[in-house]
């Protein structure tokens, strides 16, 4: 499904437009909910809707990549009640004791998820989170002027194959990650020597080609300003975004297939307020209607058959298996992560 692009200071003015239509119900009730996730992730009607039903005030807090998110809960969880985060940071939050254990007696529609997303690896006992939507990494590209586009992690990552203008995703497990795909790694490695391979291919690839290190829905942006030919980007992004110029695609390597997560922090000051949401996101219309709206998989079986059938067909957002028997989900890799940000600081000051 194809959508207009929807740009964060437009999201921004839906939203505060939401919070003073339902405004005299949080003067009423002086109550509010912190959330923090991702920009561009959430309808504003929805906010609205939300506002409305428990009669409080929504207060919403976004972030571009998940170490700014960790570092931030990190330091001040207890300002936040929800926090959407990545797969692995659950993992890491946990271990760190970040994280409230869920009483599911208080969220019911928790039993909508489907089967596959209750016990993830990244908490197996699906005690501490639950799933908000899933998707895949790709390559977002110019058609008019790649008509005969490979998709490849290499391809865009070589200096001597490298397309055109390109810009890189600004995070740095997902953009290791791409770089160890492209030379048959896995994207999970703890191997000193396989990092240092993947640092190397980044640090090749920022040539007068590379544009920059971006945010996803920035990418998207800039490959359909037409300042970049490829972008490295989240399915969802792209697809809320393309037009008749551009596509999206997954790699012929594999990509990372990720799992965004709902989890309460261990010092959420507003617990009740927070299980509301966690219920109110997981109800079955809700469900569909925050996956029509983001262009994102849904984890939720009950909302599956509302979803949008354009979307439910669409290979781009629910690939099929055989697109995915390649690709993996990123781990926590505990000790390992010290190499990872060595690799990072690297790429990014460009030595």
């Amino acid at each position: 499904m194809r959508k207009p692009s929807r740009s964060l200071p437009v999201l921004l003015a839906l939203a505060a437009l939401g919070l003073a239509m339902s405004l005299s119900g949080c003067a009423r009730s002086g109550q509010t909910l912190s959330v923090f996730m991702w920009s561009e992730y959430i309808a504003p009607e929805l906010v609205e809707r939300f506002q409305k039903e428990q009669k409080l005030k929504v207060v919403l807090d976004t972030y571009e990549n998940t170490e700014t998110m960790m570092s931030k809960v990190a330091s001040a969880g207890d300002q936040y009640d929800v926090v959407v985060m990545s797969d692995h940071a659950v993992r890491t939050m946990i271990k760190q004791g970040k994280l409230a254990a869920l009483d599911l007696s208080k969220i019911p529609n928790a039993g909508n998820v489907a089967a596959r997303f209750r016990r993830p690896a990244y908490d197996p006992e699906g005690r501490y989170s639950l799933p908000y939507q899933w998707g895949t990494m790709g390559l977002v590209y110019r058609t008019d002027k790649l008509p005969d586009f490979q998709a490849s992690w290499a391809a865009v990552l070589d200096p001597r194959t490298q397309p055109g203008p390109v810009v890189l995703l600004d995070s740095m497990r997902d953009l290791i990650g791409a770089a160890l795909l492209a030379g048959g790694r896995s994207p999970n490695t703890r191997d000193a020597g396989q990092l240092a391979e993947a640092g190397r291919r980044l640090e090749a690839a920022r040539t007068s080609r590379l544009l920059g290190f971006y945010g996803s829905p920035d990418s998207v942006d800039k490959v359909l300003a037409g300042d970049a030919w490829v972008g490295i980007a989240y399915n969802g992004d792209a697809l809320v975004k393309l037009d008749e110029n551009t596509d999206f695609v997954l790699p012929v390597e594999g990509t990372i297939v990720w799992v965004d997560a709902m989890t309460i922090p261990a010092g959420s000051p507003h617990q009740d307020q927070a299980y509301a949401f966690l219920n109110f996101i997981l109800d079955a219309e809700v469900g569909a209607a925050l996956s029509d709206y983001i262009s994102y998989a849904t984890p939720n079986q009950a909302s599956q058959p509302l979803v949008d059938a354009e979307m439910r067909d669409d290979p781009r957002i629910y690939p099929p298996e055989s697109s995915l028997s390649s690709s993996a989900m990123l781990e926590d890799v505990e000790e390992a992560t010290t190499l990872y940000d060595q690799v990072w600081t690297r790429v990014k000051a460009g030595k």
